[in-house]
């Protein structure tokens, strides 16, 4: 089964898949100009990787989390998906993809770190 996770983001998406059950690589993120350009990217992506569950971060705590959630969700409702979509818990994601690339590359706005947030959260969801 492929699996794609995303760290739904108000500038950037990032994006992580896994295509063996084992090994998540970070893609290229999703630079969100509007709502509808991203949800048609996002789309694009997950048909061109022929992913058959898309996993979503989602915050469980935290003041600003039901706003996000409602948001998040309201996100992929535009997605119009006919795969299955599971929620994982984000939580402190961003933070532990800072940490983990520390001096691997210096933290532009380029999405890098939005990936390896995705990545961290199928992780998580795969309990690698």
């Amino acid at each position: 089964m492929k699996l794609a996770s995303i760290d739904v983001g108000l500038k950037r998406i990032g994006v992580a898949i896994c295509l063996d059950g084992k090994i998540v690589m970070p893609q290229d993120a999703i630079l969100r100009k509007n709502r509808n350009q991203a949800a048609r990217d996002v789309n694009t992506f997950l048909t061109e990787w022929e992913i058959d569950k898309l996993i979503v971060g989602l915050p469980k705590e935290g003041s600003s989390s039901e706003e996000m959630e409602r948001r998040i969700k309201h996100f992929v409702s535009l997605l119009e998906l006919e795969i299955e979509v599971a929620y994982q818990d984000e939580q402190g994601s961003s933070f532990e993809a800072k940490e983990l690339t520390m001096g691997d590359f210096k933290h532009k706005r380029d999405g890098r770190l939005d990936s390896v947030a995705a990545k961290i959260i199928l992780e998580r969801y795969l309990k690698l």
